[in-house]
């Protein structure tokens, strides 16, 4: 893609996020989210593969219908409280109508349905800007409304807790694998949201730098599939003894820094006197475990056959930049001792 055009729509992606970020206003707000989508797309159908357009097109209905139906809500509440401000949405139909657009336009099962197809579509870098700075706006409005509809969230949350480990399991396209670790990640945000913010704040933090490392791992790599890792031994030994602690970490196990999140979230739901809700989404976590030590199993205990069907790229030297690689790595790791700094950071 030509450079110029590459950084108009980089630009075009934070202005839209910033716009959302800044907004009081329900139609600034939906203007960001538009902008946001409109600048995504081109990146999506850089391809110019079949699989590509049509991953740009499922992701664009998809995102102009969560569109309408912010924008109906919000025209709802206009009417009925005679105000446009964010903040200020007090009417339970709004309330629950902007609450499942936002969950659509992130992915919340039981909406998540064009997550998993979408990411296949993508090339691993558009992939990673779709499963992690495209959470952001929706992420800015949820936590500005502070929905009150518990039953709503505590669903949502346990529904995409459920389906993301559930619909991993059977999985062999590492993209999708990703997509349906990134909806249960999204439902343990959503299940402490209503009690903690600051929480929700610190866990897709925590979910963007895991999630970074992943998908840099499989980039470095040049790996679509569960087959192709067992090829990662002879490209980077050093980094494929690591790649375990990084999935892992996604998985939530502890001492890594996924575990922290978890942790703190199922700590919270216990104070609110939800421990059935807690004790369930612990038992879902048990199910993206299972994947997660799937694919440590074919990176680092399998050996690749002599009749993989898979390109050979060990031949060639990588010419990627590996710093952002090396940080993600290592905060992926490294970041549970720091839990208190960080959550004093967080707090109002």
């Amino acid at each position: 893609m030509n450079p110029y055009i590459l950084a108009i729509l980089l630009f075009g992606l934070g202005l839209g996020t910033t716009i959302t970020f800044a907004s009081s206003h329900w139609l600034l707000a939906w203007m960001g989210l538009e902008l946001n989508t409109l600048a995504i797309i081109p990146l999506m159908a850089q391809l110019h593969h079949p699989r590509a357009v049509e991953a740009s097109t499922k992701y664009f209905l998809t995102q102009a219908a969560a569109a309408a139906t912010l924008l109906f809500a919000s025209t709802i509440n206009a009417w009925l409280t005679g105000q446009w401000d964010i903040q200020q949405i007090s009417h339970p139909l709004p309330t629950t109508l902007i609450t499942l657009a936002l969950a659509l336009k992130i992915g919340l099962a039981p909406l998540h349905a064009w997550l998993p197809e979408v990411l296949q579509g993508l090339n691993l870098t558009t992939g990673l800007i779709l499963s992690t700075w495209q959470k952001l706006a929706p992420f800015a409005l949820l936590l500005q409304i502070q929905p009150t509809n518990s039953k709503l969230l505590i669903f949502l949350g346990l529904t995409s807790t459920l389906v993301g480990g559930w619909g991993g399991l059977n999985q062999t396209q590492l993209r999708k694998i990703l997509a349906y670790s990134s909806i249960a990640h999204l439902g343990w945000m959503i299940l402490v949201l209503q009690f903690s913010p600051q929480l929700t704040l610190l866990t897709l933090m925590a979910y963007f730098i895991m999630t970074a490392s992943a998908f840099l791992i499989f980039k470095i790599n040049n790996a679509t599939n569960i087959n192709t890792l067992a090829t990662s031994w002879t490209k980077f030994p050093a980094l494929t003894a690591l790649t375990p602690l990084i999935l892992l970490s996604l998985g939530g196990l502890p001492p890594l820094t996924g575990f922290m999140p978890k942790w703190l979230i199922l700590q919270e739901l216990t104070k609110q006197e939800l421990a059935p809700t807690a004790t369930l989404a612990a038992l879902t976590a048990l199910l993206s475990l299972y994947f997660y030590l799937r694919l440590s199993y074919a990176m680092t205990l399998t050996t690749s056959s002599n009749t993989l069907t898979a390109i050979s790229p060990w031949r060639f030297t990588p010419s990627q930049t590996t710093l952002p690689l090396a940080i993600a790595t290592s905060t992926t790791i490294y970041l549970l001792p720091l839990t208190p700094a960080a959550m004093a950071l967080l707090s109002p």
